[in-house]
This record gives structure tokens, C-alpha cells and sequence, in this order.
């Protein structure tokens, strides 16, 4: 009797942690999918499409700026920014747009999200107005201690092993150890003087940024003079080596600006966008043919469009397993007996 009753117990508490815990599980696209920014609805808000520009469905919906999308390297869930509780902070959502939820209790300007590859840390901009710095930090998922990596640097981009991050320092690639934090530049000023925006390649092998051979500099930029008009439009796409060789240009010079490069996740293509119209649209281009193809020709606000990208295919992904800092020690053990049987 005693036995029966156990096990009843037993069942009973595995059908509660079931029901209550499963909902936690998103489920991954199934298809390759892109996320990017459209303000297309009279604010920025966060899309999905796929790889060829069909099925473009706006995810937020939400009246407040939603904006810089990644995928979680499971495809699970998605890191995005947000001003809908008045300050633009970090926010998690589900991949269909729901379960929208707040990464730190304590608010501030943060943005330029970036997962680790184990989809257990993140890396951002800590934008801090006062003090006009803006440094990066890496945080732990479900923990609310912030760590400084590097101060006055920009749009971080995690190594494919976890170990670096890769960073527009002083407008110059930098690669930077977590552990140590010791740096490295890749590429020399005489290739492009300017040297923002940069994405790993899943394999740790590319990066694509967005550069500027030439930038016709006023004599005190630093301090604040202005810049000439035009000075940004030879600003472009380009692909290296992470070694710093294998240079090359991937993006013509004429025509407006090219920016915000993201590399597939099989490293055939990159992302980016540029105006058309004078209205931001999304390309991509393949790596090897150099063959263009535009993505969005939507029109949103006066100047104002289609922006950025992060790009999630399940076949390049890890494996989805639950994340651990969502469910309670007696589920996971259930979960993990369950599979081996």
C-alpha cells in the first residue's frame, strides 16, 4: 500500500512539473529565419523573414521601440531592445513574440546585444549618458551582476569557442580574451582606417565589418567638429580572415553607405544593410559571386525602413537542450533520465 502511494506521488508531482514547466520550452523556427528591425508600423519594431525576403511578420506589435534582434544559439528564445517601460533596456521574448520579459531588474541604457555560444551569457552596450562612456559588459542569464570587459567600444560579437569577443574599439577591430582580458587587433590601419560593426563567422574563421578606407577626418573630430557632408557614403562591407589576411571588399563604394554586416550561419552570405530611396533597406550578398540581393522594399518613416539582421538556420545550430537557469533541479534530473532510457 505504502508503495502504491509513493508512486501516486511520484506521478502526481511529474504531471505538475510537466504541466507547469513545459511552457518554458519555445520552440525553434524549424526553417532558416532572420531577424531584423522595420519601422514600417510608424515605429521600430522587431520582424521575422526568410533568407529570401518572404513571409515578413512583425513579431512585437507593442507601441514602445523594439529594435537590434539576436537569436539565443538554440533558437529558443530572442534578445532584443526596448524603451516600452521609458528606458531602452534589454529584453527576452519567445521566437514567436511572446513571453516578453525583462533581462535585468535594474534598469539602464543598455543595447548592442550578443549572445555566448553556449546561450548561457550575453554581451551588450552599457550606455552611460552622464559620464558620456559607453563600455561593454558581459552578464550571466538569470543573474544580475554585470562585469565591465572594455570601456569606450562597440557592437560585440562573441567567438564561436566562448572565449573572445570581438569589438570596434577605438574604431578598430579588436579581439579581446574574456578570461584575461587581454587584446588583439587583427587588422592594420593601412587597410581601413575605420573598422566598425564587426561579425564572427560561426566557425571563428570570417568577419565581416563595416569599414572606411579613407575618412576625410575635420582637424578636431575628437573634440567635436563637424564632419563634411557626405563624408560617410564610401563607407562599406568587407570580409576577412580572423588572422587579419585574406582582406577583401564585398560591397561597391558608389552609392549611399553600407552597414550592420551579419555572416550566415554557413558562411556563404552577409547581410547589410543600405538606402534605396533614401530609405534603409536589407541586402544580402554572397560571399563567393558577390551576386546582391535586396531583401525588404518596404518604405516605414521618413528616412527611416528596413535595418540590421541576425540570422538563426537549425542545421548550424546547438542542440536545444532546457536552460538550466529556468527549471527546478528535480525536473531537469527527470528530464535527463528520460532520455537515456
Amino acid at each position: 500500500m505504502k508503495m502504491t502511494r509513493l508512486l501516486g506521488f511520484v506521478i502526481l508531482n511529474l504531471f505538475v512539473l510537466t504541466v507547469s514547466v513545459h511552457p518554458l520550452f519555445a520552440k525553434a523556427p524549424t526553417t532558416s529565419k532572420i531577424l531584423f528591425t522595420s519601422t514600417r508600423d510608424g515605429n521600430y519594431e522587431v520582424y521575422t523573414m526568410n533568407p529570401d525576403g518572404t513571409e515578413q511578420m512583425n513579431l512585437t506589435q507593442h507601441p514602445g521601440a523594439d529594435l537590434s534582434a539576436v537569436w539565443s544559439p538554440t533558437g529558443e528564445q530572442i534578445l532584443f531592445i526596448s524603451d516600452r517601460d521609458d528606458v531602452r533596456d534589454l529584453y527576452l521574448m519567445d521566437p514567436d513574440g511572446t513571453n516578453v520579459r525583462r533581462v535585468f531588474k535594474k534598469e539602464a541604457y543598455r543595447g548592442r546585444p550578443a549572445w555566448s555560444p553556449d546561450g548561457k551569457k550575453i554581451a551588450y552596450m552599457h550606455l552611460r549618458w552622464d559620464l558620456n562612456k559607453y563600455p561593454i559588459y558581459t552578464a550571466t542569464l538569470g543573474d544580475q551582476k554585470e562585469k565591465e570587459l572594455i570601456m569606450n567600444a562597440h557592437d560585440p560579437s562573441w567567438s564561436p569557442d566562448g572565449t573572445e569577443i570581438l569589438c570596434s574599439y577605438l574604431v578598430r577591430l579588436t579581439i579581446i580574451n574574456v578570461r584575461t582580458g587581454k587584446q588583439k587587433q587583427p587588422l592594420s590601419r593601412k587597410v581601413a582606417d575605420w573598422q566598425l560593426q564587426p561579425s564572427w563567422s560561426a566557425t571563428g574563421d570570417k568577419i565581416a565589418f563595416t569599414g572606411h578606407k579613407d575618412p576625410p577626418l575635420p582637424p578636431d573630430w575628437e573634440r567635436g567638429d563637424p564632419f563634411p557632408p557626405g563624408w560617410e557614403e564610401p563607407q562599406t562591407i568587407y570580409i576577412v580572415n580572423s588572422d587579419g589576411t585574406g582582406f577583401r571588399q564585398l560591397v561597391d563604394e558608389a552609392g549611399p553607405k553600407a552597414t550592420h554586416p551579419v555572416i550566415s550561419p554557413n558562411g556563404e552570405e552577409v547581410l547589410y544593410t543600405q538606402r534605396v530611396n533614401d530609405r534603409p533597406q536589407i541586402f544580402k550578398v554572397d560571399v563567393n559571386s558577390g551576386i546582391r540581393t535586396q531583401l525588404t522594399d518596404s518604405e516605414g518613416m521618413p528616412r527611416l525602413g528596413n535595418l540590421g539582421g541576425d540570422w538563426f538556420d537549425p542545421a548550424y545550430a546547438l542542440p536545444v537542450e532546457p536552460q538550466p537557469h529556468l527549471l527546478t533541479t528535480t525536473w531537469a534530473k527527470v528530464k535527463i533520465k528520460h532520455n537515456t532510457q
